[in-house]
């Protein structure tokens, strides 16, 4: 939020500051509904109205023409005096296929509100909703539903896709003769990172079904030639041998125990001297805003991890037998974690 919003919200009343942050999660239904009615795409040729869109999304034009007002008021959509709707540059990254797409489809959906309503259930056990509510942990659903798996993945491509470049540009990997990424999916980091540092290797390591798209992504990429794929879960084991182990967005996934366990692997993979990088949303202490805050309670009720603070990084370091030597800021919300082994 801005200053001038803030401002401006602190104006109202308190009781009506109140409703206001109530009403908000109406915002994220309604970008999920336009996203399933796929309503940016049926602008992208030309303005509509209600009526217009009506009989191709199925639904009944007065009701369709007040949500389409609502989603102009929010940047969306621009409606003119006749009561046309246009694409604003908001609305446009909603279209299929999009990043922005999935991620309405993921965050506005059925994952995130049945999760949510075991929210107080989540506070009283430190237990996801996701699991009371699906029968099973996060990843394993996802395993077990590939359409779901692919749209969450294409939404963290979008939630993350400004990290990469920060995160070349931000450390100097050019000490390191060979980079494993631990858990990179299909390598975009790792492939960046190359990019910037010729003469470096790496090695890409997740789980079968994830890594089977990446030869062809890192060829796309150029660095195909430099990149060794390897296929296994970091719960096991994780390649030996290399000079830093990055893991980005992956401890903030699991509770303490399976925290440990990653990093403890990693800890013995490392060749001597070498550098473990936790690329993550480092959080404020105190009542300082940042989103990451707000991504905590997604971890808390969906996945069953959490985002931290600097001092609580350096307090898990420590228990897995790392020493914590700096937290590096990049041009995007994520900071690097950087540790030594002791």
């Amino acid at each position: 939020m801005s200053e001038a919003d803030a401002a401006q919200r602190d104006a109202f009343p308190p009781e009506a500051q109140i409703a206001e942050i109530l009403l908000s999660q109406l915002a994220s239904r309604l970008v999920h509904l336009a996203a399933t009615l796929k309503l940016p795409d049926r602008l992208a040729d030309g303005s509509r109205t209600a009526e217009e869109l009506a009989p191709l999304t199925s639904t009944h034009a007065p009701a369709l023409y007040r949500v389409m007002r609502t989603l102009a008021s929010l940047g969306f959509f621009a409606e003119d005096a006749e009561h046309r709707f246009a694409l604003r540059p908001l609305g446009a990254i909603l279209k299929t296929g999009t990043p922005s797409h999935a991620a309405a489809l993921i965050l506005g959906g059925e994952i995130m509100e049945r999760s949510l309503d075991q929210f107080l259930y989540s506070v009283q056990t430190g237990n996801t909703g996701f699991e009371r509510s699906f029968g099973m942990p996060m990843f394993d659903w996802m395993a077990a539903n590939p359409v779901q798996a692919d749209l969450f993945n294409d939404t963290m491509v979008g939630f993350h896709g400004m990290e990469p470049p920060a995160v070349a540009s931000a450390y100097d990997f050019s000490a390191f003769q060979t980079i494993a990424d631990v858990g990179g999916s299909t390598g975009n980091l790792l492939a960046t990172i190359l990019a910037h540092h010729s003469g470096r290797r790496g090695i890409l390591f997740d789980i079968p079904h994830v890594v089977s798209d990446a030869a062809a992504f890192l060829q796309q990429r150029g660095v195909a030639d430099r990149i060794r794929i390897e296929a296994g879960s970091f719960f096991e084991s994780v390649p030996a041998g290399a000079d830093a182990y990055i893991l980005s967005h992956v401890i903030h996934d699991w509770k303490l125990e399976q925290c440990l366990t990653i990093l403890g692997h990693c800890r013995g993979a490392m060749n001597s001297g070498g550098r473990l990088l936790l690329v993550e949303m480092v959080l404020p202490d105190g009542d300082v805003p940042h989103p990451g805050k707000m991504l905590d309670m997604v971890m808390l009720t969906v996945p069953g991890g959490e985002e931290r603070t600097a001092s609580q990084y350096r307090a898990l370091l420590d228990q897995a037998g790392f020493q914590m030597r700096r937290v590096v800021p990049t041009a995007s919300l994520v900071s690097i974690v950087e540790a030594v082994a002791r």
